[in-house]
């Protein structure tokens, strides 16, 4: 975790392991966005992974069903995935899809499972070009979990979201911008540049509302007409009370360029 002004990086540390989340990595990453979700300093969150990939999935299955003899790991006991679950890696990704912040993810190599899902969370992600997006659930066995389900068919469409849920199908990082599972595909030289820029163009932007705005368009998308717009107008009546809505009018009547502080 580093703090760059008024951007928050969490940085997934665990390279070896192509950064696969432990359950105290998830315990973490659970605790930061909570604190990140009340800090009013903070402006914008950027999720990257250390070293040649993103992240590649939890490894819970590993780390709690493995004997102590060494032999075959036993299944989970009835019950315990749907307790456990929901406190770590659905909390995870419902945080990053929540928090009224927007979050950058950046994702150069692996992108799997609760990574891939993670990374689709995110209000903008950028990609490398020789990414990868994998959901390999079914291949190992068992169904899909931490919002796939929900958040491919609303990214990609359901045709696709079967190709990566049902057939497996991996999805390249240069492709992943045309199918809208991302926002940008760039050559991995140029990553860190452009998430640079788009941070850069988050965190000096009018912070409450474009929280106000993530929350609108997450809870339209189950929502009717009718109630999308009431959204919109308590949401304007709260964003037209910041301080930013004084400074973007009085940079349009100056014909000058706004200067938010996020307040």
């Amino acid at each position: 975790m580093d703090r760059d002004g008024a951007v928050l990086h969490l940085t997934l540390d665990r390279p070896s392991a192509r950064n696969s989340l432990s359950p105290s990595m998830i315990e973490t990453l659970i605790r930061t966005l909570t604190d990140a979700a009340t800090d009013d300093s903070l402006r914008a969150i950027h999720i990257t992974g250390a070293g040649d990939n993103f992240c590649s999935g939890a490894d819970w299955l590993a780390t709690n069903d493995k004997p102590a003899d060494g032999s075959r790991p036993a299944r989970p006991r009835t019950g315990d995935l749907v307790r456990r679950i929901p406190h770590a890696a659905n909390r995870v990704v419902e945080l990053v899809h929540t928090i009224q912040l927007p979050v950058v993810c950046s994702v150069r190599g692996w992108a799997v499972g609760l990574g891939c899902n993670l990374a689709i969370a995110a209000d903008f992600t950028i990609a490398a070009d020789d990414a990868v997006f994998w959901e390999p659930f079914l291949a190992r066995g068992f169904s899909p979990d931490s919002g796939a389900t929900w958040l491919l068919p609303r990214l990609v469409g359901i045709a696709r979201a079967k190709r990566m849920l049902l057939l497996g199908e991996k999805v390249s990082g240069a492709h992943a911008e045309d199918w809208g599972l991302v926002h940008q595909s760039v050559e991995t030289a140029e990553l860190d540049t452009a998430t640079a820029q788009l941070l850069d163009q988050l965190a000096s932007g009018p912070t409450v509302a474009i929280g106000l705005a993530k929350q609108a368009i997450h809870n339209g998308a189950n929502a009717s007409l009718g109630q999308a717009m009431t959204q919109e107008l308590y949401n304007l009546e709260l964003s037209c009370r910041t301080t930013d809505f004084k400074e973007g009018l009085a940079a349009f009547r100056e014909r000058r360029p706004p200067d938010f502080d996020g307040r």
